[in-house]
């Protein structure tokens, strides 16, 4: 990793500065010094605070007694230049650790070369992989002691350094990683704004304000003092400035009048005042600084600027508190005196000084080119095809947030007839990032630029795709319906594309009415053999004619297989049809065999992990909940986080932590609004349900599931409701209320009429014999399990075998019990269902079975993340492997891997896989 370690004469700063005053302040300090105590239990902590509020001088404190307690500090500025620069950010904070950068395993320090330019791009990508690097990269300085991670002006942080960054740390709990993150009040930060212990600076009262005026060099007084407490209202470096200006020789009228400027700007003048009396090698030397990056000064300042002991330079801008000489290099004293040197300059001025970094940087294309743009008025069609260069190496890099901006800038300095084919490529790329609002914008200006229906057409599917992802699903629907109906007569191409995105926030939103305004469109569209059309179908009604959709799918799936992009939208109409084995198929082979890993999550709302989860394989299914959760929250996509939150919930519940369960169902339910996301509020309340039933709280589990069907017994959900309605019957009996629920069952089988799934059918036929009286039962539970098929979703069939053995059992036909008591039984400790294992178990016993533990069973002791951790190491995966498929650091899972051993009673990994064969070997061993 290129560090440029020969360069003379850094002008970034490094280290605090040696210490100043910290006037009022001493409360926020304490909190800040205390995230570096062991025990703290804060390893993240956000500090806001508006300008010249002290963020950067209370970090300096924290770092230097980090140092003094011999921390290893990693510390990186925010720089508003450089925030259209993909892992600028990130590149600053890790070049000091280069060495340990190599030391990463190969698809991890692969993935950090490609991002900083410093490697070549790795062909099979990962975008959360980078991620996973950092944490693999703090893990493993931690071993070594403790580490600080100072984030500074991080509202200026590029979006691909920030979700890298963020991705780490929401995963540091149980590291000895402290992580201080300071931002501007009011900035959004993608990542950081959820959820996040804060720390926010106000005014400092009176009477710190008057020490820190007695602190000055010259001290004001009378008159001048008051005027100064009044405009700088607290704010520190206000008052400090604002002392200077008042104290200057030429400065007998004071600080300037208060008026209706912000504060800011007010600063800014102050600064930009200064300038007046600089010589002109200072003004053009402090010019250039300003208009140069954090990593150009490595390369940029030996060629263009004065060395830091030329006094007759700087000198006369120190004096004037621009900036500061450290002996080491030049800084600005503060970001808003390089605001303001940039911003004071004439225009041709601050392009000249823009040609001159860019001719300096002919090596580094990238800062080069927007160099060359900010030198530029438009039209300039060779300073564009620099930037979209640009955009194309950001791409490839994982950095979508720096393609779309180079792309934009690209755009405004094409000739018309380019520019806005260059709009909609920076939409799409701004579709990657999450952020829908931008997209919205992008996609105004081409409709602004341009009459091109193809054009038009690109940018409103780009907008599409994303907004599905979103919460705002009535509204987005509304949008999506109205924009295929005005594109059907023209673009029937366009129209099906937006009705698809349609189709899926129908999905989502499961507001019946837009089934029919997508039924109602798609007849609108010239009618076509599309796989496209067929997709719409399927996912805005899976139960209309699902005959004829199942005679499609052989069809569909060999198209597919030549062309792996659509593998993902083939396994999502197999499970929504409830062709469950065909979708996990499918998705296997689009996430192992093509490596499918795009930059936002795959799928319908969850249908890979629910896919897993009904096949049994529930350590799969909670890798897919990590994977796309770490996606949603990284793309800042609440709905996607919510619909992997609640799945997980429901493994969790299965597999005996209750607590877990309902805390990530809560999670869910939080996120999104239960109206404007039916699936997610119903696949929640599903997992509530769950959990309640694992603990025999049936009462509980009744109410939960109730509320998945409306008052008068409709689903909330067209396609999520119905596999609840076993698990209701049986809450029904527990709790006296089997007419009620049997009446729904009934509703249920009558409107799903032929259309019903096996899978469905013998749901239906399992709470028919659970509500039945005692003597009409068993043709009801024979029906239910006839089904081979049954096999392939193993819990389902077991909760059915144990509801029948119970049954049998009751009617003194203890034989006949033992057989299906057995299976059930043999199926929930494969699965590791603990509290179905249990109940079992007491069914086993009272009907004469020999239900002696084997010692393998000590996997019931483990949580499931533990039992998860334990299944992947038996497979043969190292730690850092463990951590790259579950979003852990490695140290999290040697943690896992050490409180387990005891537990299992083994001492090494190689006895893991005899334990894991022994116990639980499951239908498929990726489980």
């Amino acid at each position: 990793m290129s560090t440029h370690a020969g360069a003379p004469r850094p002008v970034t700063r490094s280290h605090p500065e040696p210490a100043e005053p910290l006037v009022g302040r001493d409360r926020e300090a304490a909190r800040l010094l205390h995230t570096l105590d062991p025990s703290a239990a804060e390893p993240l902590l956000l500090l806001l605070g508006d300008v010249g509020m002290g963020r950067s001088a209370l970090l300096d404190r924290v770092v230097r007694a980090a140092t003094t307690d011999a921390a290893r500090v990693l510390r990186a500025a925010g720089s508003e230049s450089e925030s259209s620069l993909a892992f600028a950010a990130l590149h600053q904070l890790l070049r000091p650790v280069s060495a340990e950068v190599d030391d990463l395993p190969g698809r991890q320090r692969a993935a950090l070369y490609g991002a900083f330019g410093t490697g070549p791009i790795p062909a099979d990508a990962d975008p959360m992989l980078i991620g996973v690097a950092v944490l693999s990269l703090l893990s493993a300085l931690a071993e070594r002691g403790r580490v600080l991670v100072v984030l500074d002006d991080a509202q200026w942080f590029d979006r691909a350094s920030l979700d890298a960054l963020s991705f780490a740390a929401r995963r540091l709990a149980g590291e000895p990683v402290t992580m201080l993150v300071a931002a501007r009040t009011g900035d959004h930060l993608p990542g950081f704004d959820h959820h996040i212990p804060t720390l926010t600076l106000g005014p400092l009262d009176d009477a710190a304000a008057g020490h820190l005026l007695d602190l000055q060099p010259r001290r004001p007084t009378g008159r001048t003092r008051a005027r100064i407490l009044a405009q700088a209202d607290g704010n520190p470096l206000a008052l400090a400035e604002l002392a200077r200006t008042a104290g200057a020789p030429d400065a007998a009228a004071g600080p300037p009048a208060g008026g209706p400027l912000p504060l800011t700007e007010h600063l800014e003048r102050l600064f930009a005042a200064r300038l007046r009396d600089l010589p002109s090698a200072t003004a053009q030397a402090v010019l250039l600084l300003a208009a140069m990056d954090t990593v150009d000064s490595a390369i940029a300042a030996p060629a263009t600027l004065p060395g830091p002991e030329d006094a007759a330079v700087w000198g006369p801008a120190e004096r004037a508190g621009l900036i500061r000489n450290t002996g080491r290099g030049v800084r600005f004293g503060h970001p808003l005196a390089r605001s303001a040197v940039y911003h004071a300059a004439p225009v041709e001025a601050r392009r000249a000084a823009h040609r001159t970094l860019a001719e300096a940087l002919r090596d580094e294309p990238d800062r080069r080119a927007w160099h060359l743009a900010a030198a530029s008025t438009p039209p300039d069609a060779a300073v564009s095809a620099e930037l979209e260069r640009t955009a194309d190496r950001a791409r490839r890099r994982g950095g979508h947030a720096a393609a779309a901006e180079a792309l934009h800038r690209a755009a405004h300095l094409a000739p018309r007839e380019d520019g806005a084919r260059l709009l909609v490529e920076a939409a799409a790329a701004a579709a990657l990032t999450g952020d829908l609002p931008w997209v919205e914008e992008l996609t105004a200006e081409v409709r602004a630029r341009t009459d091109d229906a193809s054009l038009l057409a690109r940018a409103a599917g780009q907008l599409g795709r994303l907004a599905t992802l979103t919460v705002r699903h009535t509204v987005v629907f509304a949008r999506l319906a109205d924009a295929a109906e005005e594109s059907a007569p023209t673009r029937p191409g366009t129209a099906l594309d937006l009705v698809a995105c349609a189709a899926v926030v129908r999905f989502y939103c499961g507001e019946d009415t837009q089934r029919r305004r997508v039924r109602d469109v798609l007849a609108g569209i010239p009618d076509d053999a599309s796989w496209l059309r067929v997709w719409i179908r399927a996912v805005s009604d899976p139960f209309d004619n699902r005959a004829e959709l199942l005679s499609l799918l052989p069809r569909l799936a060999t198209q597919a297989r030549r062309r792996p992009d659509r593998l993902t939208a083939f396994a999502v109409m197999a499970w929504l049809l409830d062709e469950t084995p065909q979708a996990v198929r499918a998705f296997d082979e689009a996430f192992d065999h093509w490596g499918v890993r795009g930059p936002l999550p795959e799928g319908l709302g969850g249908a890979a992990a629910w896919s897993y989860v009904e096949v049994g394989r529930w350590g799969r299914a909670r890798e897919a909940c990590a994977r796309s959760g770490a996606l949603g929250a990284r793309a800042g996509l609440d709905h996607a986080v919510a619909c992997a939150a609640a799945v997980d919930a429901t493994i969790l519940a299965y597999q005996g932590d209750p607590a877990a369960a309902r805390i990530r169902a809560e999670e869910a339910l939080a996120l999104i609004d239960p109206v404007e996301s039916r699936s997610v509020a119903v696949y929640a309340r599903r997992a509530l349900g769950a959990a309640a039933l694992a603990e025999g709280a049936h009462e509980e589990a009744y109410h939960r599931l109730r509320a998945v069907f409306t008052a008068d017994g409709e689903p909330v959900h067209y396609h999520a409701a119905y596999p609840a309605l076993a698990d209701l019957a049986a809450a029904a009996v527990r709790t006296g209320r089997r007419d009620e629920v049997a009446g729904i069952v009934e509703r249920a089988a009558h409107t799903l009429g032929a259309d019903a799934s096996p899978r469905l059918r013998a749901l239906i036929e399992r709470a028919r014999g659970l509500l039945a009286d005692a003597e009409d039962a068993e043709p009801y539970f024979r029906a239910a399990l006839a089904d081979p098929e049954s096999a392939h979703r193993p819990f389902e069939r077991a909760q059915t075998l144990l509801d029948f053995a119970e049954w049998l059992r009751r009617r003194r036909r203890i034989a006949e019990a033992r057989v299906p008591l057995a299976e059930a039984l043999e199926t929930f400790r494969r699965l590791g269902a603990r509290p179905w294992i249990e109940r079992a178990r007491a069914e086993a016993r009272a009907a004469g079975l020999d239900v002696t533990d084997a010692a393998p069973d000590a996997l019931a002791e483990l949580s499931p993340q533990q039992q998860q951790i334990i299944r992947l190491a038996a497979r043969g995966l190292t730690n850092r492997e463990i951590g790259e498929r579950l979003f852990l650091s490695p140290r999290t899972v040697g943690s896992h891997l050490y409180r387990s051993f005891p537990k299992l009673a083994v001492t090494t990994r190689s006895q893991l896989r005899d334990l894991i064969d022994d116990a639980h070997a499951t239908p498929d061993r990726r489980g």
